[in-house]
């Protein structure tokens, strides 16, 4: 029982990048390195974390422990390793459109690290986080004009394949805009901030988190 129910939860864990490898075997049998060459050609390692191809084997491996992929075939050629050819199972293709369906749909609890960065700024000076922002403007004005030049480069292909750039692009445009908006803001001081100014509200809402009975954890 405990079994079944620990495999049905893990099962539950869906993962962007099992669901590239699912749609990859949708499309025909195929071995690892394969399956990361289509990855790395579509683009695809732009949305979904690859750092190498061993993110692909551990990707392969939990699918084949999940039961929704399976070996199709396995030979050498001469004194090189074992050549695997995976493909989908039933179940995979269940999974594959369930994940896909969650995924267009939930918008999650995930909590990125530039969020939690955000919310404690005042740990930093504001010239310290004007600077750091100003780096962060930056590196995301080069990966917009990244995105540019692959609209330029792949403009025939019919849109439904481009989304996911043309979403990131939308993305990366209004951190920018936003981005544009505190710098300014830091620059003129509207916002700003000092350990005498922090010591002031730190002690006005310290009621917000006094102990109503008085006691301790």
């Amino acid at each position: 029982m405990t079994s079944k129910f620990m495999t049905m939860k893990v099962t539950e864990r869906r993962s962007g990048l099992g669901l590239v490898v699912l749609v990859a075997l949708l499309e025909a049998p195929m071995h690892a390195y394969r399956i990361h060459a289509l990855i790395k050609a579509r683009g695809k390692d732009r949305v979904v974390n690859v750092r190498g191809r061993a993110s692909i084997y551990q990707a392969i491996d939990r699918l084949r422990r999940l039961g929704l992929i399976a070996v199709r075939e396995s030979g050498r050629v001469d004194n090189r390793p074992e050549r695997r050819v995976y493909e989908i199972t039933e179940q995979g293709r269940e999974t594959a459109r369930r994940w896909l369906k969650e995924m267009l749909t939930d918008t999650g609890n995930d909590f990125p690290e530039f969020l939690v960065g955000v919310s404690f700024l005042t740990v930093l000076t504001p010239e310290e986080v004007r600077h750091e922002l100003t780096a962060r403007a930056e590196r995301l004005r080069a990966e917009a004009e990244e995105l540019d030049a692959a609209f330029v480069r792949y403009g025939e292909l019919p849109r439904v394949f481009m989304l996911e750039e043309e979403l990131r692009r939308t993305i990366v445009r209004a951190e920018l805009g936003w981005l544009d908006s505190i710098l300014e803001d830091l620059r003129t001081e509207a916002i700003s901030w000092n350990d005498r100014w922090l010591g002031e509200i730190a002690a006005k809402y310290a009621h917000q988190v006094d102990d109503p009975e008085g006691t301790e954890a």
